[in-house]
């Protein structure tokens, strides 16, 4: 069937909701198993439905009115951590991530969550995310119970064992909640440091201005260091990706337009969060049934561009200061997977005098952070981490990565395993060097 005719199909088998997934995604799968190995969780579990073969093989029964959609269906198709390696493993590109997110949508439609996993789905998704002033109020009081000794005495008495593991263990590694640049910067514009030579619109994020802020304050410092004035407008909101993932595909298109129309005016939107990145070039995906909102989604991510590549594309000024330093690279999964960024960072990394930049073994292999999945599946998650540590090279001080919820996926792996190394952005080294060659504090 072509993509004509099933955007004209009501029902697909047994998916019978709107945004029905497109059967040319699974039409060149033959079953190979090219991508068995590349699979988080069929290397944990072993199980056919758990590998993309498996997934796709299940996703194309229902299609076709073989398989209804139970919970024996759901639980492969959500175990998946949406990591995007089988299609750079798979010989015809089968798009198996794309397919995950569009059945997420069709059983969310058939069995929708009820009791406290509806409840907390929409209180975040839905009431807190979308909207820039409550994750501000929420990241006032996260600073708060930082600054004020409360999270010293939670620790000190113990309280934190009341919580599972995984969340104790996020909250041991919670960097301090900063001043978003949103705030910050009221009037949207920073101005470049000396002639302007391009004009580039930051996308803030959601949890990544809040949580994050110092990294959005390195990114932009870098860019106007490099002649680049970055406007931050103030209408943008969070991508949408936790949500797509989630299989709330209405609340991600709800945001996908609130982005393109903030983002209309600027050439070139610049990104320094892998997850986020990918979503905002993926825009056209949620709107295939939409002529108008495709053509206005596909125009909006030719714009899109991770910072890394930015820079490498339009040549940032190598830095002359030393950093000497034994760093290695965590390549985010939407990132070298789904955007095909590898060289970039790795570059940037190298270019930066007295940096040793050491090559991670499988550095493309998932952490199992995968947006909030160590928070759905704590299980998997720390298994696939713990396969990540085992190749994190001896004597590196830093791990070095572009994407937030690696960041703090790798920081819990750091500790729970005694190890030493700091986890710090791509953006930030560079940083570090700049203020350094300029006299300034580089390092916090």
């Amino acid at each position: 069937m072509n993509s004509t005719g099933q955007n004209q199909a009501k029902t697909l088998g047994n998916y019978r909701w709107g945004d029905l997934p497109d059967p040319n995604k699974w039409a060149d799968c033959v079953h190979c198993g090219m991508c068995l190995e590349s699979c988080p969780t069929y290397e944990q579990t072993g199980q056919e439905q758990h590998s993309p073969r498996g997934r796709v093989h299940l996703m194309k029964a229902v299609a076709e009115g073989k398989l209804e959609i139970t919970e024996d269906f759901i639980d492969p198709i959500f175990a998946c951590l949406d990591c995007r390696a089988c299609t750079t493993a798979c010989p015809a590109d089968v798009d198996v991530g794309g397919l995950i997110e569009e059945v997420r949508w069709q059983i969310r439609q058939a069995i929708p969550l009820t009791g406290t996993k509806a409840f907390i789905s929409k209180l975040f998704l839905q009431g807190i995310f979308p909207h820039p002033s409550r994750l501000q109020a929420l990241g006032r009081l996260l600073k708060l119970y930082q600054k004020s000794g409360l999270q010293k005495l939670v620790r000190q008495t113990g309280l934190l064992r009341l919580f599972p593991d995984h969340l104790a263990e996020m909250e041991a590694v919670l960097p301090a909640v900063g001043e978003p640049v949103r705030k910050k910067y009221k009037h949207s514009l920073v101005k470049a440091k000396g002639e302007t030579k391009r004009t580039v619109a930051l996308l803030t994020g959601c949890v990544m201005d809040v949580m994050f802020s110092d990294i959005n304050e390195a990114t932009i410092r870098v860019l106007t260091y490099n002649g680049n004035d970055v406007v931050i407008p103030p209408t943008q909101t969070c991508c949408g990706a936790l949500h797509v993932h989630a299989g709330d595909k209405e609340t991600g298109k709800m945001l996908a337009k609130q982005n393109i129309e903030a983002f209309q005016d600027v050439e070139r939107v610049v990104v320094n969060a892998a997850g986020c990145g990918c979503m905002l070039k993926e825009y056209p995906e949620l709107f295939r049934d939409d002529p108008v909102w495709h053509e206005k989604a596909t125009q909006f991510s030719e714009k899109v561009e991770d910072i890394s590549k930015y820079l490498y594309d339009t040549g940032y000024e190598r830095p002359k200061a030393e950093l000497a330093m034994r760093i290695t690279y965590h390549d985010a999964c939407h990132l070298a997977h789904g955007q095909g960024i590898r060289q970039e960072p790795r570059a940037i990394l190298a270019s930066i005098p007295g940096v040793e930049l050491v090559e991670m073994p499988n550095a493309d292999r998932c952490c199992g952070s995968a947006g909030i999945y160590n928070i759905t599946h704590p299980e998997m998650a720390q298994a696939v981490l713990q396969s990540k540590m085992e190749n994190i090279p001896n004597e590196v001080e830093i791990i070095s990565m572009g994407n937030p919820g690696c960041m703090l996926q790798m920081a819990i792996g750091v500790l729970k395993h005694g190890r030493n190394e700091k986890i710090v952005h791509t953006v930030q080294l560079l940083d570090w060097a700049y203020q350094k060659e300029n006299g300034k504090e580089w390092r916090t």
